[in-house]
């Protein structure tokens, strides 16, 4: 039977004879980049860990996972610790010990769950040459030398302190500019500001593949995208079919959570190495990262100005006899499927990271992939476990979380659209310029 050292979805894959170097995960070969990947998962889960903070943990958990590998394979280059590991290094010790020194820094309450985990996934390793090493105290000497770098060097990063001024910014008045709705607070509104000032993992600036400015008001985009929410997005009397209005909850949930999922199940699936694991798990939370960096900062920029069209389709339609266009009708008993963001509608966070998710899964795999997704959420002050989800399809699922914005009436068809685009780009960039294979590799 296959092993499996923690409470997974999927057990471990078993591979044929002859292959236990070659695939990333066997009975007597675990392989730590996944089982780790997986301990993450289950961490968010566990934590409710909010979306806005996730994509930057999974970014700085894989940054110091890659560089602890394959600063002993040495087949890429490096994301942030250049320097060489000590010869005979094994390299599965220098995950485990990276993961586990990160986590437990970046989740110090879940210590007495992590200890375990990672004892047992030590043990589980064997002290020979099969991996490339010989030593296992010497990997884990220098994996846990490299978590600490990483998670040192992301400490002043700009995520956890005040935002630079003008801070912080709670909305405006103009016709068309972000305001907050009638579920939010200051308090609230506050919620993941500081992403628009936190240092980017590859691209150089968080202005570096920033979409165009929104669709004004006179713009027939605009009227499309009005009129299209307005009838797919009401809490009630909505043209959504219930599979739809099952959907759009199912996707506000955590997006590290799906796209490290699905990334995790794949490459199981494909019989991934686990050099290969290692550099596709870095990418996906590498590019997620940029990109909510990116969507964040130009959230703040267009929200910012009263020239641009900001504003949540809530406040769009109760507002529509305001806004001068014959076309949009307003509704005074409208109320959107999902609690709207207490922040500006464009660009769109979920959709951005979907497009960054699955690009990144498209440049690696055919799109033809089986994969299970959970959502955990806060239901009337409870946490709910709803049902599970499994696709066919990589697009599928990045279809699916995309539209459920617009059911959720959470956002615009064309904002959607852009944010993808955005994501899709910075993933693009990220696997092209980052951890490149050294020549001879």
């Amino acid at each position: 039977m296959p092993r499996c050292f923690i409470p997974l979805m999927l057990c471990l894959l078993t591979v044929g004879p002859g292959t236990a170097t070659t695939y990333g995960q066997t009975e007597d070969n675990p392989d730590p980049v996944l089982e780790w990947n997986q301990v993450f998962i289950d961490t968010l889960i566990a934590t409710n860990t909010a979306n806005s903070s996730s994509q930057r943990l999974g970014a700085i958990l894989h940054t110091a996972i890659f560089d602890a590998f394959n600063s002993i394979e040495r087949r890429y280059t490096p994301i942030f610790v250049h320097s060489a590991a000590p010869n005979g290094a094994s390299r599965r010790a220098a995950v485990v010990a990276a993961a586990y020194t990160v986590l437990v820094k970046l989740f110090p309450a879940r210590e007495p769950q992590l200890t375990p985990l990672y004892t047992t996934s030590l043990a589980a390793l064997s002290d020979d040459g099969q991996d490339g090493g010989e030593s296992r105290e010497r990997g884990i000497k220098w994996g846990t030398h490299v978590g600490q770098a990483v998670f040192e060097s992301r400490k002043n990063d700009g995520f956890s302190g005040p935002p630079p001024l003008p801070s912080p910014f709670f909305g405006g008045t103009a016709l068309g500019q972000w305001r907050m709705t009638s579920n939010c607070n200051t308090a609230v509104g506050m919620t993941a500001q500081t992403l628009a000032f936190t240092d980017m993992f590859v691209l150089d600036t968080n202005r570096q593949f920033q979409p165009p400015p929104p669709r004004t008001l006179a713009d027939d985009t605009y009227v499309t995208d009005f009129n299209a929410v307005k009838a797919l997005g009401r809490s009630t009397g909505s043209s959504r079919t219930p599979d739809q209005t099952a959907l759009a909850p199912f996707w506000e949930g955590n997006a590290s959570v799906h796209w490290n999922q699905a990334a995790n199940q794949i490459a199981r699936a494909n019989r991934l190495s686990m050099s290969d694991s290692n550099r596709l798990l870095a990418v996906l939370n590498l590019a997620m990262a940029d990109t909510a960096f990116t969507i964040w900062r130009a959230k703040r920029d267009y929200g910012e100005l009263v020239t641009e069209v900001t504003w949540r389709p809530w406040t769009a339609i109760l507002l529509a006899d305001t806004d001068g266009i014959g076309a949009t009708a307003p509704d005074p008993d409208w109320r959107p499927l999902v609690t709207t963001p207490c922040h500006p509608e464009y660009p769109a966070g979920h959709p951005g990271l979907n497009g960054a998710a699955a690009t990144v899964l498209r440049r690696h795999f055919a799109d033809a992939q089986t994969f299970t997704l959970t959502t955990r959420l806060m239901v009337s002050g409870q946490l709910v476990d709803l049902p599970p989800r499994t696709y066919e399809s990589i697009s599928q699922a990045r279809a699916d979380g995309n539209d459920a914005r617009v059911w959720g009436g959470m956002h615009y068809p064309s904002t959607v659209e852009i944010s993808d685009g955005v994501g899709s780009e910075i993933a693009d960039y990220v696997d092209a310029n980052a951890m490149r294979p050294i020549r001879g590799n």
